[in-house]
């Protein structure tokens, strides 16, 4: 049985003064070593880094977990992200999966959610670089859409760039939900836009391809609940080389990339991973 662990609803955070409180605290990163690998780890209070070239089997809170190659992460809700800012690192590329209100999951206890205007207090210019690529993924909800274009994105200095869908298709390439339901699509939105950003950053990224503004990604849908494909290989030419990739609201991890979230491991749990034998 897999312990469930995590901050709680993120919605515990409402009207915080984010300047005063990401910028309060020291940064904390801690680095896994070899010994590390079989010691109960606490992972609430830094960022923890895997160095290695390799997949790390750690334990926390009694349970085993496999830590990506190259992988950072901070566990935590919204008001404890401090780590996370007060690193130092700006990310090329800021990929968001919020857990957006619904009537739905409003009435239910088994997820989490997060008012619209609580999203405005995540730090996300604190963490882009210059020219950083953002992007939302949201429901289908014209209301959430409008306001991420019109709110969140011009609040955070971003430019609306493009409007991209990932459908969700059977193996056999068929729709999972008709086109026409009228309760559940068979796609989701993204949103992408940029960080305003001067002349000399726009000549110097020169070398990244044009933001299509419309693209359909297809892909056969994971089993576990509203887990997302990697966007990593889709959004590779429209980002500098070896770019710095953070997933915020993340439940699992990525080589190569930082994440943050309350539930950010939960995926790696060694549940979901059958071990190969040669």
């Amino acid at each position: 049985m897999m312990t469930e662990f995590g901050f709680g609803d993120y919605s515990s955070s409402l009207y915080i003064d984010i300047v005063s409180l990401f910028c309060s605290s020291s940064a904390s990163v801690h680095t896994l070593c070899r010994g590390d690998q079989d010691a109960a780890l606490d992972l609430f209070s830094s960022i923890t880094e895997n160095p290695f070239d390799c997949a790390c089997e750690v334990t926390f809170m009694k349970d085993k977990y496999l830590l990506p190659a190259r992988s950072r992460f901070l566990l935590s809700d919204i008001t404890r992200m401090h780590p996370l800012v007060n690193s130092g690192e700006k990310y090329d590329l800021i990929v968001l999966d919020p857990p957006w209100e619904n009537k739905s999951v409003k009435r239910s206890n088994r997820y989490n959610w997060l008012a619209s205007s609580q999203l405005k207090q995540l730090p996300v210019p604190l963490l882009a670089a210059p020219g950083c690529l953002v992007v939302s993924w949201v429901t289908n909800r014209a209301k959430h859409r409008q306001f991420i274009k019109e709110e969140l994105y011009p609040l955070w200095g971003i430019e609306v760039m493009a409007e991209w869908f990932w459908v969700k298709v059977t193996r056999s390439g068929e729709f999972v939900f008709p086109l026409d339901s009228q309760h559940k699509k068979p796609y989701e939105v993204l949103i992408l836009g940029k960080l305003n950003s001067c002349r000399e950053v726009e000549e110097s990224s020169s070398a990244v391809n044009t933001l299509p503004d419309q693209k359909l990604l297809l892909s056969v849908p994971s089993t576990l609940h509203s887990h997302k494909p990697s966007l990593s290989a889709v959004l590779k030419p429209y980002i500098p080389e070896h770019p710095r990739c953070l997933e915020l609201f993340a439940r699992s991890l990525q080589a190569d990339w930082s994440c943050w979230g309350n539930e950010v491991i939960k995926l790696q749990h060694c549940q979901y991973f059958t071990r190969e034998t040669q």
